[in-house]
């Protein structure tokens, strides 16, 4: 078994809805889709969504790097198991600049290339994509099989009116958890928090991001507004760049602290476990460089007493909605699951199946070999900006 080709699509994702929170507002997203070939002609799928508030790629920048890499010298061995398709991603390419201090440039790329890969992996052997949990080391005090799992619902900038209607479908459908973004300018953050927990009731639990926003010294007067309304943890209260000070913070604050932006790879997470500056991880499949590395976050964060929640970008398709699918059925622990969103949030979804969740949030594993979807080629080719083949 050996990769016999490489083909790489810049998609441009309409949304179907502007999303904005206090970082960023889009209506459209700009990834990374590849496909990896085999010898014998199967074919698997990979998704990455750069973005340079967070690790610090364009999509042009990754797309340079992707041009960069001597597909044949990395990748061009032979593949004998799927413990031997691991150890291949894990160490492939694309190359980390010399001023990349985090080690988190290129994760995107990173990501999309290693799905690719283990999913065709995966459907040559006739196995769940879940099945690369239980062939990573680190994982063993961590792994589940599960038949199904239950993600959490998500406020982010509207209208009050759209907000009380949102409010209602959750109660209704019998969602558990609820996250608000909030931070974003103009907006009275603890108002906002009255109305939907008003709204929600006191059964659901309600956390709260900030999508970087406020600061180390106005933190705790932030949260002590807010904290009456039980909120279970917030996310990203300051950006990256003051990260270090919320050691100082957070034994004050009263509320779990959650990383994102400060949490994309493996620095990231021994630097905030060192210095005590969070609770709590948000692990994002694209972010942090694809499904291995994502595990192996899960499992450090483990280790040192810390929580974790499966996070996801805004825009990502079918491909990282089923790669999310089975880390979270494989993957114990996690406190809170985001993702899956496709029916509601992109116009192209670029898979067969809708793995958009059911009532409650509530989703289904797949069984399937591999991701166990199927590429839509027709919208594939609708949303394509440029295309490129790398033959090994």
């Amino acid at each position: 078994m050996r990769i016999a080709e490489i083909t790489a699509y810049q998609v441009r994702i309409p949304l179907k809805k502007e999303i904005k929170h206090a970082s960023h507002a889009r209506t459209s997203t700009d990834s990374l889709v590849i496909a990896c070939r085999l010898d014998s002609g199967v074919v698997g799928w990979g998704e990455g969504l750069p973005r340079e508030y967070v690790t610090g790629e364009t999509v042009d920048q990754a797309w340079q790097l992707l041009t960069e890499i001597d597909w044949r010298a990395h990748c061009g061995g032979p593949l004998n198991s799927l413990a031997d398709a691991v150890l291949m991603v894990s160490a492939c390419p694309p190359r980390r600049p010399r001023d990349d201090e985090r080690g988190c440039f290129g994760n995107s790329l990173r990501c999309a290339i290693e799905l690719s890969v283990l999913d065709a992996v995966c459907r040559e052997l006739q196995a769940p994509f879940s099945a690369v949990t239980s062939t990573t080391p680190e994982t063993f005090a961590i792994r589940q099989g599960v038949n199904s799992v239950q993600y959490s619902a998500a406020f982010t900038a509207m209208r009050p009116w759209k907000q009380r209607a949102l409010a209602l479908l959750v109660r209704l459908a019998g969602f558990h958890q609820v996250k608000v973004k909030v931070g974003v300018a103009g907006v009275d953050d603890a108002a906002l928090l009255r109305r939907i927990r008003a709204w929600l009731g006191t059964g659901i639990d309600l956390r709260i991001d900030a999508n970087e926003a406020w600061s180390c010294e106005n933190l705790l007067a932030r949260v002590a507004d807010l904290r009456p309304l039980s909120i279970t943890s917030v996310e990203q209260p300051v950006p990256h760049a003051d990260v270090d000070g919320l050691a100082r913070v957070r034994p004050q604050l009263g509320v779990p602290i959650m990383l994102d932006e400060s949490l994309c790879c493996e620095a990231d997470a021994r630097r905030a476990i060192e210095r005590g500056t969070c609770d709590l991880f948000n692990l994002r499949l694209s972010k942090c460089g694809g499904f291995v590395a994502t595990l192996r976050l899960a499992a450090l964060a483990h280790r040192a007493g810390l929580g974790y929640q499966l996070g996801c970008q805004v825009g990502e398709t079918g491909i990282l909605s089923a790669a999310g699918r089975h880390f979270a059925t494989s993957v114990a622990g996690i406190r809170y699951l985001e993702g899956s969103y496709d029916r509601f949030l992109v116009r192209e979804r670029l898979t067969s199946e809708d793995l958009t969740w059911g009532l409650g949030g509530r989703a289904p594993a797949l069984n399937g070999p591999g991701l166990g979807v199927s590429i839509d080629s027709a919208a594939l080719q609708r949303v394509t900006v440029r295309q490129e083949r790398f033959t090994l």
